[in-house]
This record gives structure tokens, sequence and C-alpha cells, in this order.
């Protein structure tokens, strides 16, 4: 009744329209919306399961004697051949022609571009109408999805139950199948089972084999599988023990393991016989003093007899270099006893108390073997002192565990510690007080005879010139130790082997005396010609201050080769060592300072000066500030020291670097005085630099002097 209803609306409506003759456009609206409403009627009947297919419908539709009374609807005047025009206008292909179907429902297992696909079995149809002005197509009834639906569909029954959980494939699921209490009654026993499936007497036999079989087959399987996983989880594990031994036997990684642990308590005495006190050279007194130690280690009853004890440590005190750790190896030489090694910085590590665990079997080892030396190197890494820091609050364990066994509670007897380090300061009070370092033993810079000593030690071991004096040498090398001595032996004789030579001669020392001095030689620089003449009369004034000022140090060389990060440098060695030095001396080297700056200013004016007077400001300011402050040499300050500017009182600072500011002043009107009274020579000394790049205290001597030079 609905659709006759609607078709009989449809109808007067376009009678209607017909009858007052609308515009084309009006037509067009008409029809679109007239298939809109069809649309969505056929689709609630689909909604509502009528049992009749559209395709039923239009041919209901189509036959001549409709069951609906037309005069009834008030379509009176609508003839049936416009009804059926109508109708074939709207529906030209629904229905099926291949018949009807076996079901009601089609059942596909193929996802169709729409849901009215997979339940019809048939394409959805697009209704056309072809009007005069455009062609109208409707898609409505057409569902687009982009995703799979799923439907889940009705369970025959025929005894599958749907598909099995995960579980149901473990071996618990095949053990318990039988048994488990919490499954349905068909699952306590296999006849059961069979009889609910109602198979055949022929088919009951094979069905118990095959479960039986298939369960059989599983255990097998889950057994093989299990021993299988068994061995393999054996097998990684012992590759897993022989991979971490074989590391740990390695001579980097072994060592790491084992002192990280903080375990270790066996410490192997170090057999030291290749030195003794006659490979020490330049250090006498220090020498004196670890020949009585030795001699307490090899005869004791000479000195307790007396009621003496012996020493329980000598700290070695001194710079680096000097020989403290040769003298340290020169006495477990000597004294042939068990001799302990340990750096200070050997000790704590990432864990917690494995500082004090390795102290404590240090000495237990060396007590099991007294009398014996222990030698601390670096004794400043470990015996720092004790602050109070949240960053490290557990540091002060290893040295209390030190403290308390160098003397402490239990007697310490017959084991002999000596420590270096080159920072006494940084050491803590109570680890170098008497009873636990009873001497302290400073081992300073070689003197003159000492450098002379070690250079004929060292030069004893190349092949050298008979001409080369060693003492020579020594007096150019003030204030170098024996490690920067030995330094310039190995640098002479590698200099002598590049130029091809069989002997090491007096050249070659020289050569590496000025490396070690003023830098190495860059002769690859390009400089343009205005830098290099800027650059020899900053030198050479240097030059003729340090030649005319009476208490300046002698001049050593001068060059304008760039050397290091300069590009010209003069050296200045004293003819004896000096111990101390007087006023007149920190005037005269801050004189000598200023007069590259002067000279710049004196012959290329000021707007020519340069930046390389830097260094040289920098060397005669800390002299000044030293006399103010610390040497006591300021006549407006007296002899008063101050150590800490910060912690002065603005006035004292104002006053201090007021003074400092007289003395550099003061400075540099000398200087530029002299090198005004000496511009003839200043000139002459830049020429000749100019010329030879390098001159040394005799040539330099020669040109002040007014003589020519030989050839080079």
């Amino acid at each position: 009744m609905c659709y006759f209803s609607l078709l009989g609306h449809w109808s007067r409506s376009l009678i209607s329209v017909q009858r007052v003759q609308l515009s084309l456009d009006l037509m067009t609206l008409f029809y679109s919306h007239l298939f809109t409403i069809f649309c969505h009627t056929v689709l609630d009947c689909h909604q509502t399961k009528l049992s009749t297919k559209c395709c039923l419908l239009h041919t209901d539709f189509l036959s001549p004697q409709p069951s609906v009374n037309l005069r009834d609807l008030g379509l009176s005047d609508l003839r049936v051949g416009q009804l059926d025009e109508l109708l074939n206008r709207l529906l030209p292909s629904l229905g099926s022609e291949d018949g009807p179907a076996t079901s009601r429902w089609r059942t596909s297992h193929v996802s169709a571009e729409s849901f009215f696909h997979n339940k019809h079995g048939e394409e959805i149809y697009v209704v056309g109408c072809t009007l005069s002005i455009y062609k109208i197509k409707n898609t409505l009834r057409v569902q687009n999805r982009g995703f799979k639906t799923l439907r889940k569909s009705r369970r025959v029954q025929s005894g599958y139950a749907g598909p099995a959980e995960p579980e149901g494939y473990t071996t618990t699921f095949m053990k318990g199948l039988l048994l488990r209490p919490d499954k349905a009654p068909e699952a306590e026993s296999l006849d059961q089972v069979v009889k609910l499936k109602n198979l055949p007497g022929d088919q009951q036999d094979a069905f118990k084999s095959g479960f039986t079989e298939g369960f059989m087959k599983s255990q097998a399987f889950t057994q093989r599988t299990q021993d299988s996983l068994r061995r393999t989880r054996l097998i990684l594990l012992v590759l897993l023990l022989v991979g971490i031994y074989g590391l740990s036997r390695t001579p980097f990684l072994s060592v790491r393991f084992r002192t990280t642990s903080g375990l270790d308590s066996q410490v192997d005495p170090v057999q030291v016989k290749s030195v003794t006190f006659e490979h020490v050279k330049g250090a006498e007194e220090a020498k004196n003093e670890l020949q009585d130690v030795v001699e307490f280690l090899k005869n004791p009853q000479k000195f307790t007899v007396l009621g003496g004890k012996l020493p329980k440590g000598i700290l070695l005190i001194g710079p680096p270099g000097t020989g403290k750790t040769l003298l340290a190896r020169a006495v477990a030489g000597e004294a042939d006893v068990p001799f302990f090694y340990a750096s200070g910085s050997e000790f704590d590590e990432m864990f917690v108390g494995v500082g004090a665990s390795r102290i404590r079997n240090l000495f237990k080892e060396a007590k099991a073997n007294a009398p014996c030396v222990i030698f601390i190197d670096e004794l400043d890494s470990v015996g720092g002192k004790r602050i109070e820091s949240p960053m490290h609050p557990y540091s002060r364990q290893t040295i209390n565990q030190l403290l308390a066994e160098m003397d402490g509670f239990k007697p310490n007897e017959g084991v002999i510690v000596i420590g270096a380090t080159n920072f006494a300061e940084a050491l803590d009070n109570a680890l170098v007080r008497p009873g636990r370092f009873d001497m302290q033993v400073t081992v300073p810079r070689p003197d003159v005879k000492g450098r002379t000593e070690i250079l004929n030690w060292y030069l004893q071991k190349i092949k050298v010139d008979p001409n080369v004096n060693a003492e020579i040498i020594a007096r150019g090398t003030v204030g170098f130790t024996g490690a920067e001595l030995e330094n310039l032996v190995n640098q002479a004789a590698l200099k002598a082997a590049m130029d091809g030579l069989d002997l090491v001669t007096m050249k070659e020392l020289e050569f590496s005396k000025d490396k070690i001095l003023m830098g190495p030689e860059r002769k690859s620089v390009e400089i343009d010609k205005k830098n290099k003449q800027i650059t020899a009369y900053h030198e050479s004034g240097h030059a003729i201050v340090a030649y005319y000022t009476k208490d300046a140090m002698p001049i050593n060389k001068a060059t304008i080769m760039p050397r290091g990060p300069t590009l010209g440098h003069v050296s200045m060695l004293p003819e004896n060592d000096r111990w101390s030095e007087t006023r007149a001396q920190l005037l005269a080297q801050m004189d000598v300072s200023m007069g590259g700056r002067v000279a710049e200013e004196l012959i290329f004016g000021d707007d020519y000066i340069t930046t390389g007077a830097s260094s040289d400001f920098d060397g005669a300011t800390k002299i000044a500030k030293m006399m103010v402050t610390r040497f006591g040499m300021s006549d407006k300050l007296g002899v008063m020291t101050y150590a800490d500017l910060t912690k002065q009182s603005p006035e004292t600072q104002a006053a201090i670097e007021k003074e400092v500011r007289v003395l550099l002043k003061d400075s540099y009107e000398r200087a530029k005085n002299l090198l005004k009274t000496y511009s003839d020579e200043h000139k002459t000394l830049a020429e000749a630099l100019l010329t030879y790049e390098t001159l040394d205290a005799k040539e330099i001597k020669l040109v002040l002097e007014g003589k020519s030079l030989d050839p080079r």
C-alpha cells in the first residue's frame, strides 16, 4: 500500500506539472526529488525484511490489473499506460533475470563492492533519468565501505564449536583434555565424544586411533622440543662462562677486572737489581739520606743496639723530573729486600671502600715479607688533605686507612714507606708528621756540577765527538732538571742521525738546547719584509738593553727565525746559578722586557707599534707586582706582603696598583733613554739580524764593537 500511495502522489504531481507547463528546470528538480524519495522507500522496505524481492515488485507493478483501485487513491484521471511508462523510466532493470534463488539469502565468502551485492548476489544498478538538458545519475543506493565487516554466521549444528582459543593448542590442553572438570561433559572421556558425534561403528575405531596417534606425536614433539631447549641453554651458559674467563685473562681487561673488584689480596714485590745509587747523579744530599735507610735495612742491629728505631717513612719532595722515582728504584736495588711499588691513583676506584681495602692488602703482604720497602709514587693523589665535601663523602677512607697502617694501634715494624710528590702543600698534616714520615728529603734541581755529571752520564751512552765539553752545555742550561738534560742529549743524537753524521758534536747539542729553550724552528713560515724588519728591530731592542744594562743576564742568542709561537726570541742565561735575585737584577729584567716596545716606538712611531710586546708586558708586570706585594721592595708600602689582594681594602689595592704602575713607567723610560743613547748600535744589530737571522753571544759582541762577521 505504501508503494501505491507514494506512486499516487508522484502521479498527481506529474499531472499537475504537465498541466501548468512548468519550465524545464522545475521538471529536472522534480524528477531528482522523486527518485530520492523512491530510493529511501525501497531501502525501508528492505530493512523490514519483506519476503518478496525487488524484482517481483517490479513484475507486480507492470501487471495490467493492479490490486489497488486508483479511484480510492484519488488518481482516477491517471491511465494505466501512464503509470506503466513512469515505472519503466524509474526502474528500468529492477528484478533478477536468473530466476528465483534457492535460498532466502545468498552466502558469500568473498567481500564484494557493496553490501547489496553480498546479500543478493547481483550488482547494484544506477537509475538514470534522461532529460532534455543533461543526464542525472543518482547513486544514493550505493554503499561504499572502507573496511571489511566482520559478520558472525549462524553456527551449523554439526559439532563445530568455532575456532579454538590459543590455549587449545598447548600441551596442557592435550594432557587435560579428558580430565579437566571445567570442560563440557563430552570432554570427560573419548567414548562419550564418539557417541556425541554419532559416528558409524566402522569410523569410531578410526577416530580413536587417530586421536591417540596425534596425542602421542604431540607428546613426543613436546619432549624433543624441551630437550633441545635444555641443551641449547646449557651450551650458551658454557660459552658465556668461557668468554668471561677468556676476557678476564687478557692483559688489560684482567687488570681492570681485578682492580675494580677490590678483592685482590696478593701483592707481588718488585725485583729491581739493575738500578743502584751509581745511576743517581746531581742529587748527592738526597742520595746520602737514602743510603742511611739502606744501611738500616741491611744491618738493623747496628742502630737498634743503642735503642734507636728504624724510620717508618721517608718523603721525597721536589719539582718534576729531579729523580725522586729514580732514587726509590736505587733503594730497591741496593737494599736487597722486597720492594713493593704502588701509585697513588691506583687505590681509589668507582666503588666505595676499594681504596682502603687495597691499602690493607698492601701492608698485609709487606708485613709478611718484612723487612721491606713500600714506595708510593704521587703520594698527593691518595694523601691529600681531608675536607668536608658532599660530593665525595667517602674519600677519606683511603687516607685514614693509610694513616692507621703507618702509625696506628697495631705496631708496624720492619716496613719502610717511601713517598714521592711534587705537590707537598696538598698533603694532609697528619700524614707528614713524625711517626709516619719521619724524614723529608728535598730533591732540588741540579746545580752546574750536578748538570755536568748528568750530561756526562748520558753522553756515555751515545757516540759523541771527543771535543764535546759537557761543562759548557751545563752552564748554558741553568734550571734544567735531569729529565730535561736527558731529553737534550737524546734530541742531539736524533739530529745527528737525521743529518747523517757518525758522531754528536757541540753543534747538535746547541741546536737541541735552543730547541728546548726557544722552541723548534719554523722555516716554512713566509714573513713579508715589513714584518721581518719590525721583528729585527724589536729583538735587537731587547738585546741592546740587555747588553748595556749592568745587572741584566748575559745574552745567549738572538734570532728572528720563528720558533714556537713567537716570530723572534732573545735567549739569556746567567753565568752562574742564581739562588736569589737583587732589586737591581729584577729592575734590569723589567728594562729588558720593555726594550722591544720602546724600539718599535722609536723606529716606526706610535702608529706602528705591534702586539708582539704582550708577553713582555706580562713578564714585567709580574715582576713589578711581586716586588710590591711579596718582596717588600716598595718605598711607599714598605716591607709588607699582600698575598691575597682580594682580601685587601680598596685603598690598599689602589696603592698597590699605583706602585706597580710607577715601577713599570720608570722601567719604560730607562729603556727608552738607553736605546736613544745607543741608536747606532741598535740599527747595526738589527741589520745583522736581517742578514744572518740568528746571532750567538760572541757574534752580538762583535757586531756591537763594530767588527765584521765571518760569512756563512
